[in-house]
């Protein structure tokens, strides 16, 4: 990387270790002017530890940085951002008790001192921004009122006030739809002919692939590779991530006998709000996909469907037998098991060791006849589901927030296989975790449907909805806009229809 021409930043020989365990080793880098540059890696590869040191978050044991050919030493976040550097992480980290424009403005409110706010003006700039990128989020609103989609939108609008020469974005769209995604690589091409540098974090290869110029590979805390997208391919990429070839990413489809049973029948479900009126079936031993635009109401079909949104009308049967689902409790009583697509704050307890997240919600299975907790049961229990998942960890007794983004989302699909499920609904199962923990996920998704348990999956990355599944429903303002084969499953068809366009033509 020494033929850099006049690099914006360069790091070199940055190492870093936390107790034992190695995160960096000598790794170099460098970002120029007016490129964006991809930085790839697996969960674990030490990414996050690489954009934490350039935003001064961490110090380096070793190594050196430099901003337009100057060392300097960043003493935090507030100094990064003094010195033009600006960072989304991928964890959403905004204050959810105030307004979306409060927000957006946050480093500007807290510097200025001033004894009387003009939030008139505040609204209007917020807005402003957020039409930027293609967004009416009403910027008076609190941002815990808004789902993640719009608070991810919020984070990476916060980002675009700031005066940076540097941009780092990690995993900025893992919360997004196609059309929000595409909106923001408009901004980003627009502060890029700017001369703004641009890291890009993603596990997605196609956006990679569309948008950025270069790319670096970290594997393991070392950089492994270099250069110019142009001259490689995806598969070299992830060969050079995962240090192997992943063979097959999505798994073979399974052959469904010509009259699949029918093992869950949704009929007219409406909550009153979001859902208004849907019916669908799910075969047993298929994989479902449910795809829609943000705020279509895929997720919330999902929650009324198990008990987390109350239901105004509608059924639920499975197996021919009706249900009576009134909360959550009642749908894993009936073998009915949902995965939140927001996994650090109803996935996942982070706190908490393996055993007693994979086991939170089938104690019965790891308890006496007396209702005491056995604890060798709950570890064998954790343990044989973590073999099954290929979960990689040091034991089933270290907590969850030490493994990684895949790792923890494993954890999170075991403690709802804890449950014994006959019908799973996977709300982004893939959200945020990197693309060998992806190819992982997706066939063990296909190995439980062809165990004969009905897979549901909701998903914003239509290649996955393509990759992995037998069907898919296109959901639209809380109708069913459409259903799709495996052969007329095409990115531009479940566009159309989530989109309202394939309507229009039929009109």
């Amino acid at each position: 990387m020494s033929d850099d021409p006049k690099p914006l930043l360069s790091l070199r020989g940055i190492s870093k270790r936390f107790g034992a365990s190695r995160a960096l080793a000598g790794v170099d880098f460098s970002l120029r002017a007016g490129e964006i540059h991809a930085l790839c890696g697996e969960n674990g590869a030490g990414k996050s530890t690489l954009m934490n040191i350039i935003d001064g978050i961490h110090q380096p044991d070793e190594g050196t940085i430099a901003l337009d050919g100057l060392d300097v030493r960043i003493d935090g976040p507030a100094h990064a951002m003094r010195l033009g550097i600006g960072l989304v992480h991928q964890e959403i980290a905004l204050c959810g008790d105030a307004t979306v424009a409060e927000n957006i403005f946050m480093p500007e409110i807290n510097a200025g001192g001033r004894a009387f706010m003009d939030y008139g003006g505040l609204n209007a700039r917020a807005a402003k921004v957020l039409r930027r990128l293609g967004q009416d989020i009403d910027p008076a609103a609190r941002v815990d009122e808004l789902g993640i989609s719009s608070q991810q939108l919020v984070e990476i609008a916060k980002a675009l006030t700031l005066d940076c020469k540097v941009l780092i974005l990690d995993e900025p769209t893992a919360a997004l739809t196609e059309l929000e995604s595409a909106a923001l690589f408009r901004v980003l091409h627009d502060l890029k002919a700017q001369g703004i540098g641009i890291i890009y974090i993603s596990h997605r290869m196609a956006e990679i692939f569309a948008n950025c110029d270069r790319a670096t590979v970290l594997r393991d805390g070392r950089n492994v590779h270099c250069g110019p997208l142009a001259g490689t391919t995806p598969d070299e990429l992830v060969r050079r991530m995962v240090g192997r070839d992943l063979g097959n990413y999505y798994p073979p489809r399974a052959t469904l006998p010509e009259a699949p049973e029918t093992l869950l029948q949704v009929d007219d479900i409406a909550d009153g709000e979001r859902v208004q009126g849907i019916s669908f079936a799910l075969r047993r031993g298929e994989i479902l996909g449910i795809a829609g635009l943000m705020g279509a109401g895929r997720s919330e079909l999902a929650e009324t469907v198990c008990g987390l949104r109350p239901a105004r009308r509608g059924s639920v049967r499975l197996g021919g037998k009706t249900l009576a689902i009134r909360k959550y409790a009642d749908a894993l009583r009936h073998g009915i098991a949902y995965l939140s697509e927001d996994r650090k704050a109803a996935g996942v307890f982070l706190d908490l060791p393996i055993a007693q997240n994979v086991c939170a919600m089938a104690l019965r299975r790891v308890s006496s006849r007396f209702g005491l907790m056995e604890r060798a049961a709950e570890r064998k229990l954790a343990q044989d589901l973590g073999a099954q998942l290929n979960l990689k960890s040091d034991g089933v007794a270290i907590e969850v927030a030490s493994l990684s983004g895949g790792n923890q989302q494993k954890v999170a699909i075991a403690k709802l296989l804890a449950t014994k499920p006959s019908v799973l609904l996977m709300d982004e199962p893939t959200r945020g975790v990197d693309v060998g923990a992806k190819s992982e996920i997706h066939h063990i998704l296909r190995a439980l449907a062809n165990q004969g348990v009905g897979v549901i999956v909701i998903s914003s990355e239509l290649p996955e909805i393509i990759g992995l599944c037998d069907r898919a429903l296109v959901i639209r303002e809380g109708r069913l806009a459409g259903e799709l084969g495996t052969a007329e499953m095409t990115e531009e068809g479940l566009l159309r229809l989530a989109s309202g366009l394939g309507e229009q033509e039929m009109q």
